[in-house]
């Protein structure tokens, strides 16, 4: 299973309707948290997302609408007595500040610190870019490798099937049949997590040829101003990233509480998105990726 569960859209503060932020990614066996927000903890109750599901967590910054929803999770976790090691990503000038949060939960939790100062893969199959705001923040890419899509006619034409199958695919070869007579190449699915940041390289990196793209959209265009003193991105500014990206599905959230609706945001987003399909992301809703493209 491949989706993007989100759990809050809000920016800087809660509103009736919109939580704190924070993000699940799930991808096959693991589970990514994304700038848990306070109330984060009962977002997952509410999501129907367990807590011992999650394997990693990511902070793109220690500003508290993305981090102060740690100390909950982790003590959840520990309540329920997740036994694997959970392993917490984070930029290394928030050092004191994460060891504070973490410090606050119950320990008994396998908790792996893992700093970065600089892009690059942090993990693997995860690299982090550096964004542009406030204080020192980094965004996500998850990238899977290439690989190729099996065509069943070919399969049943060259007498492949049942366990062959998996078999072909593991060797590369069965007997005088090739993994290449009976597949085609198709490119690995990518997810980015872009938040907090004004429009900058890191941003661009992260964003390029994403399957799904979930991005700030604190401010809208006639906002500009704020946008670039508070250095966040306006609707359209999203859009254009997506664009330029080549992005496939556009997940818009983190709002400024001076909207309450948001549907003049994601017609600013899409009059600038190109071919992304753009979605104004609402508090518990999911998001599947988009399908495995063949690669051309």
């Amino acid at each position: 299973v491949r989706e993007l569960v989100v759990l809050g859209t809000a920016s800087q503060v809660p509103t009736r309707t919109r939580n704190h932020n924070g993000y699940v990614l799930r991808w096959d066996r693991e589970a990514y948290l994304f700038d848990p927000g306070e109330g984060t903890q009962r977002q997952l109750t509410l999501a129907g997302v367990a807590p011992p599901s999650i394997t990693r967590i990511c902070l793109t910054h220690v500003h508290g609408d993305h981090s102060y929803g740690l100390p909950g999770v982790l003590s959840r976790m520990v309540l329920d007595r997740v036994e694997h090691p959970v392993h917490l990503h984070y930029p290394a000038e928030g050092e004191a500040v994460v060891r504070a949060l973490a410090g606050l939960a119950t320990p008994g939790l396998d908790l792996r610190l893992h700093p970065h100062a600089t892009a690059g893969e942090v993990a693997e199959g995860l690299t982090v870019e550096p964004l542009r705001h406030r204080v020192q923040t980094f965004g996500y890419r998850l990238t899977e490798s290439d690989g190729r899509t099996l065509l069943p006619d070919r399969l049943a034409a060259a007498g492949v099937a049942g366990p062959d199958v998996g078999r072909l695919q593991r060797d590369g070869r069965l007997g005088a049949v090739r993994l290449e007579d009976v597949s085609v190449p198709r490119r690995g699915q990518r997810a980015a997590v872009v938040m907090d940041t004004a429009p900058c390289p890191g941003a661009e990196a992260l964003a390029d040829g994403a399957d799904l793209l979930l991005a700030e959209c604190t401010f809208a265009d006639e906002d500009a101003d704020l946008a670039a003193e508070y250095r966040h991105l306006t609707a359209g500014q999203a859009g254009a990233l997506a664009a330029a990206a080549g992005v496939r599905t556009l997940v818009l959230s983190h709002f400024s509480g001076r909207y309450e609706d948001l549907g003049a945001l994601g017609e600013q987003a899409r009059a600038r998105a190109g071919s992304a399909t753009v979605h104004v992301a609402r508090d518990l809703d999911r998001f599947g990726l988009p399908r495995r493209r063949a690669v051309a």
